[in-house]
């Protein structure tokens, strides 16, 4: 009986633990094995060596989407913590309508990728959305073909990343905001200091664990983001608007090679574990000391 009681918990996850070992670990590596093949529309497990990612990084497509994944990434993490913290700090004013207004802030995040990407393809439409809005009140030569456009379809992407991201990060940066300690605030307004001077000064630095986890959690969400390209954009025009998510899916799905899409997924893991183990050595070792 005692035996059974010190084996419950292990016994109790063994089923979750196996299933994670073999559809998580075990795929990963059955991908990495693939990306070393010359796979095509069926896998073949004889290793060649890295001829895959060779023809990867001589890929015109690869290129797009890798640069794509840096501009994505830039513009929308830049923009959803500088805005997310914009928000917070007007909430933190105790306003009256902070409830009323934390909720619309944050009822995007509460959407899905593609219900996302889908409004905003019908606002950015130009004949159904804002360009067809405004030449509706008279203004006749207004233009916004965005989506339609080659060199500035990855902008919308980046505004309806934005749109949905930054009220969840508004939501850490307001948690963090009202975790600092109130007298030291109190101490700085009665040295005079100026509102300002002490968010910057004091209460922002105060906040860099939040920051740094505002930022791994963006960063996932623009190394793996599929579903609001492929409703917004579909990838296009052309290839235009391609991550590194939606060129592994076209390879696998619509063009047949298996090796390419391995090859790329693989990088995509790279990339993340880039950012992530980075972040979770620091965190070791704060516990650590």
């Amino acid at each position: 009986m005692q035996w059974l009681e010190r084996h419950v918990p292990k016994l109790v996850l063994a089923p979750s633990f196996i299933a994670a070992l073999l559809f998580v670990y075990g795929f990963i590596g059955w991908t990495a094995w693939v990306s070393f093949t010359r796979s095509r529309l069926l896998p073949n497990y004889d290793l060649v060596g890295t001829i895959q990612y060779e023809r990867l990084f001589a890929s015109p497509r690869w290129e797009v989407a890798l640069n794509n994944l840096f501009v994505f990434g830039v513009l929308f993490i830049g923009v959803a913590m500088l805005l997310g913290l914009l928000l917070a700090i007007f909430l933190d004013q105790k306003i009256r309508t902070e409830g009323v207004l934390r909720t619309i802030y944050l009822y995007p995040m509460a959407l899905s990728l593609i219900v996302t990407g889908t409004a905003w393809k019908w606002m950015l439409n130009p004949g159904l959305g804002l360009e067809s809005m405004v030449r509706g009140w008279g203004f006749e030569t207004f233009s916004f073909t965005w989506i339609t456009d080659p060199d500035m379809a990855i902008y919308t992407v980046v505004i309806a990343g934005v749109w949905q991201a930054s009220g969840f990060v508004m939501a850490l940066f307001l948690a963090g905001l009202r975790s600092v300690d109130g007298e030291i605030i109190k101490a700085a307004q009665v040295d005079g200091i100026p509102t300002h001077r002490i968010y910057t000064a004091i209460i922002i630095p105060s906040m860099a664990p939040i920051f740094l986890s505002a930022f791994i959690v963006l960063s996932h969400l623009a190394i793996k983001s599929f579903d609001l390209v492929i409703a917004l954009t579909g990838g296009g025009p052309g290839y235009a608007t391609d991550l590194p998510a939606t060129y592994m899916y076209a390879m696998a799905f619509s063009r047949g090679d298996i090796g390419q899409a391995a090859s790329s997924a693989m990088i995509m893991m790279m990339i993340v574990f880039a950012i992530v183990v980075p972040y979770l050595y620091s965190e070791l070792r704060a516990k650590h000391d």
